[in-house]
């Protein structure tokens, strides 16, 4: 399955999603933590319905979001943050949108304003991770990198508190010492953010390292912002009650759970963890609705499985190369069929929706035509603009103009001729600028009762008039050969424009 995006709408579009005003409260919580590759919308989504009051979505670097447009996905009913090679870099809902935290790597202030005012009306809060030791991370000046730069920590929280409505929160690691670390807080403290999450762990320590909750208790009677104390799951948090003996132990104001949630999200509950296999079929089927890639679903199952990775529904899931398979795997090929029979006819509606829309509005006094483009039903080089644009010279016409439009819900192209003052087009979408053009020359030209340029076709002067501009560089050469110059002279059509050459 791909995503169905359909419609990209500026943010006072009525069907966009609504600002949201509700400023969220960090005071004892319980909280999905940002977990990169599990912290997607199907693991959010889970953890709210197991009882988790906020939910952090998986760190997302500053310079790949500003390269995302926002768009709204009518068929999944999300918003989408669409990267330029089509990638969903970040996608929310209206479920989660009162307690989801965006959270973002960033080393620059300006920078990360810019991310959180492309989000802010999709999210509850803005966090900036200042603790990730990955060198993914560190190695670009953020994470863990910026807790040797006291001053970029105050210039980021304070530019991102005074610049956006939403509260702010940032995640750090404990420092070599005591000392350094209360001051560091106290510092962040001065920026005016609504809460700090501490991971009670040196940047260098690993899971298997305890947990410093005395740390964390220190820093929690030192400042008056609400503390969310983090990293108890290896040694302290198994079950659901085990959370407020790892607050007690913290004196924090909430908690903040990571792996224990990354291996079953039902640890939210208060009744107690759910059967696993229960737990992963819902997951399931949060990633077949919200089109989750199945490389992603794959993993967090991985995890969830842990040692039941060497049976033999493990090795099934470790081999499965879709998410069809995935659903086959646990029993689920009917709901993944009927759920994707949904979708797409979801889809199917609402294109037919548009095309409607788009009937009653077009420019009537434009002719059109259901064509496509096909070079292989061309001679080389030889094109319908090519065809078109000798015509026009011939019969003493304007060069044809073209107009091309992108349409935002799936990035297809449709173009506009105009020729001796009358429009044409085809009336289907295209992948690309070009190929739109050549669709809306051939418009024109079976329109026009001409020639398009197909090899059974009499355009016997084009296709010589090509050979012979190819072959002119022969001779140019001694023994025939192509000189260097002739090698390299780039080869245009005649007196044709910048603004139609590839």
């Amino acid at each position: 399955m791909t995503a169905f995006t359909r419609a990209s709408r500026p943010d006072n579009s009525k069907d966009s999603m609504t600002v949201n005003t509700t400023s969220l409260c960090f005071k004892n919580k319980v909280i999905l933590a940002p977990m990169v590759r599990v912290g997607t919308l199907p693991m959010r989504l889970l953890a709210l319905d197991y009882g988790a009051d906020i939910v952090y979505c998986e760190e997302l670097i500053d310079i790949k979001m500003l390269q995302c447009k926002r768009m709204v996905n009518d068929v999944l009913g999300t918003v989408d943050f669409v990267a330029r090679n089509e990638r969903v870099v970040f996608r929310t809902c209206e479920k989660e949108k009162d307690r989801v935290v965006f959270q973002m790597g960033t080393a620059d202030a300006e920078r990360a304003l810019a991310v959180a005012k492309l989000v802010e009306n999709d999210v509850a809060a803005i966090d900036v991770n200042m603790g990730c030791p990955k060198e993914y991370s560190t190695k670009g000046g953020m994470g863990a990198a910026l807790l040797s730069d006291p001053d970029k920590i105050e210039s980021i929280l304070t530019t991102l508190v005074k610049g956006i409505m939403k509260p702010v929160t940032c995640k750090i690691r404990i420092l070599p010492s005591m000392e350094e670390t209360i001051n560091l807080v106290k510092k962040i403290e001065k920026t005016g953010v609504a809460a700090i999450a501490v991971h009670g762990r040196k940047k260098e320590e690993r899971p298997q390292h305890p947990v410093q909750c005395d740390v964390i208790k220190a820093i929690s009677g030192a400042v008056s912002i609400l503390v969310i104390a983090n990293g108890g799951s290896h040694d302290f948090i198994k079950k659901y009650t085990d959370i407020e003996a790892f607050r007690d132990a913290t004196r924090a104001s909430s908690v903040m759970i990571a792996r224990a949630a990354m291996w079953n999200p039902s640890i939210f509950r208060k009744e107690g963890p759910c059967p696993l296999k229960d737990v992963m079929q819902e997951y399931i089927k949060y990633s077949v609705r919200y089109d989750n890639h199945y490389t992603n679903t794959k993993y967090c199952l991985c995890q969830m499985l842990q040692e039941q990775l060497e049976n033999a529904q493990g090795k099934k899931l470790h081999a499965a190369q879709s998410m069809q398979e995935i659903c086959e795997v646990f029993g689920m090929s009917s709901f993944y069929q009927e759920a994707s029979a949904f979708l797409e006819a979801k889809k199917v509606s609402l294109e037919a929706t548009d095309q409607d829309e788009e009937d009653q509005t077009d420019d009537p006094e434009v002719r059109k035509m259901a064509v496509r483009f096909d070079k292989r039903e061309y001679p080389p080089q030889i094109t319908p603009k090519m065809c078109l644009l000798e015509w026009c010279r011939k019969e003493k016409h304007p060069q044809p103009v073209y107009e091309t439009m992108e349409r935002p819900q799936d990035r297809l192209f449709r173009s506009v001729v105009t020729v001796a003052e009358q429009k044409y087009r085809s009336t289907l979408w295209e992948k690309s600028k070009k190929l739109a053009e050549q669709a809306a020359a051939i418009a024109c030209l079976r329109t026009l009762g001409l020639p398009e340029g197909k090899w059974n076709e009499e355009v016997n002067h084009l296709v010589n008039k090509r050979k012979r501009q190819d072959q002119e560089p022969l001779v140019n050469g001694e023994h025939g050969l192509p000189t260097e110059t002739a090698c390299k002279k780039p080869h245009f059509l005649p007196g044709a424009s910048s603004a139609n050459i590839s």
